[in-house]
């Protein structure tokens, strides 16, 4: 359908006698977040990998705004763009001077411009001519993610991004997240924590043992669980708007 940025069939992958997707299939709407989450294993990255034409599947197919994965990556890339794990940023270089050396490297005009643009959207600007070295862990994640904005991609893909973030520096990216999809990107997350699926978005599939044993929107999924866990999910992120609440009043003292 016209409104799917992507669509999964069928999707399976093993790496040798290991098999580790077992038949997935779900749909991402444009400008929706969707989170696909799972524990360690369960199969998040593969799945990102074969969407971002890092791995071919074994069988199944796997679309970008309608191109097939396998037979037209590169379509498929110059519509997306991938965050991994794992901050992939120059440590050497400041800030300014990732953003810029991205930009020529995708062609764009002004490339000086660009890196400003995106260092003002990611509160950036004063720590921009400073070595990345210097940056905290959500600093690096900030500049990492708005790297992967450079040339507007449509779809980004988010694997585990907050993964070893501090509370401060995960409601950062959280807020980060909710602006691209305000913006019209379509963003595809990966996560184990439920706080943060529940938080962010639209879609949430449930990828367990290779296969995705639930999906659907959060009010959709609170009505699977017996009601102690419905209790237990709903209290989680309240430890996180208590910490807002005490930041934003030490911020104002």
């Amino acid at each position: 359908m016209q409104n799917h940025a992507i669509q999964v069939k069928g999707l399976q992958k093993s790496y040798k006698q290991l098999q580790v997707l077992k038949g997935v299939d779900f749909a991402v709407e444009k400008g929706s977040i969707f989170a696909l989450l799972g524990s360690n294993g369960a199969g998040k990255t593969t799945v990102v990998k074969i969407l971002t034409t890092l791995l071919k599947q074994d069988s199944g197919s796997a679309a970008i705004n309608g191109f097939d994965v396998g037979s037209k990556p590169d379509h498929v890339r110059q519509a997306i763009s991938l965050t991994g794990q794992f901050a992939a940023v120059d440590e050497i270089l400041t800030g300014r001077e990732n953003l810029i050396m991205i930009a020529k490297l995708r062609y764009l005009p002004n490339p000086r411009q660009v890196a400003d643009d995106l260092l003002k959207s990611f509160g950036l600007t004063e720590a921009a001519d400073r070595k990345v070295s210097t940056y905290s862990g959500g600093m690096r994640r900030r500049l990492d993610i708005s790297l992967s904005l450079v040339g507007k991609p449509q779809i980004i893909f988010l694997d585990e991004p907050t993964t070893g973030l501090d509370p401060e520096a995960r409601i950062e990216v959280w807020k980060i997240v909710k602006d691209l999809a305000n913006s019209g990107t379509t963003v595809f997350l990966t996560t184990q924590y439920l706080e943060e699926a529940e938080q962010l978005a639209d879609r949430i599939a449930i990828l367990h043992e290779g296969r995705i044993i639930a999906n659907g929107t959060l009010a959709e999924l609170k009505k699977l669980f017996p009601s102690a866990k419905v209790e237990y999910v709903e209290k989680q992120p309240s430890l996180e708007e208590i910490f807002l609440s005490i930041i934003g009043k030490k911020e104002g003292a």
